[in-house]
């Protein structure tokens, strides 16, 4: 599902809401959705703010995980690399001044890193990722994960 255009993106798909707050919510602003994918029958788990992006149970709704905002391809397209050296600086600004990255076709953007991997079966597993304490479990097979790395820093956006 990833374009060429949008390189950056090491996983994207289109995602059912199952259920929210299955266990009760613990935080006022924060509820937890569990989903299920379409393309690639991955089942997600992820904690988001309602009041920045509210979601209802049965909603759908487009999922990436991009190593960069920075739309094209990763990595040095100039013979010395100094053209790219900066392609991440200023991709997203407050004050709208930065290029316009990934982050302009979607509708919440967190940031964080992926810190854990447990495989079920040798053929299904889990990628767990922080997003300043916002967690997500994404769970499928192996084979639509395999640009997801442990220790790197991950994009996720949402889209209604």
């Amino acid at each position: 599902m990833t374009t060429p255009a949008s390189s950056n993106v090491v996983f994207d798909d289109i995602f059912t809401v199952e259920d929210i707050d299955r266990e009760g919510r613990k935080f006022d602003r924060v509820s937890r959705l569990y989903a299920h994918s379409k393309n690639y029958d991955m089942d997600l788990t992820l904690d988001y703010n309602i009041e920045l992006f509210p979601l209802e149970k049965g909603q759908t709704l487009a999922l990436a995980l991009a190593s960069s905002l920075a739309r094209g391809p990763a990595g040095p397209s100039g013979a010395d690399g100094a053209e790219d050296e900066d392609k991440d600086k200023d991709v997203w600004r407050p004050d709208g001044k930065g290029r316009r990255g990934l982050e302009e076709d979607y509708d919440y953007v967190m940031y964080g890193k992926v810190y854990r991997f447990d495989s079920g079966t040798a053929e299904i597993v889990t990628a767990y990722a922080s997003f300043g304490g916002l967690l997500m479990s994404l769970t499928g097979s192996f084979r639509h994960m395999t640009s997801i790395v442990l220790g790197d820093p991950v994009y996720i956006l949402l889209r209604k």
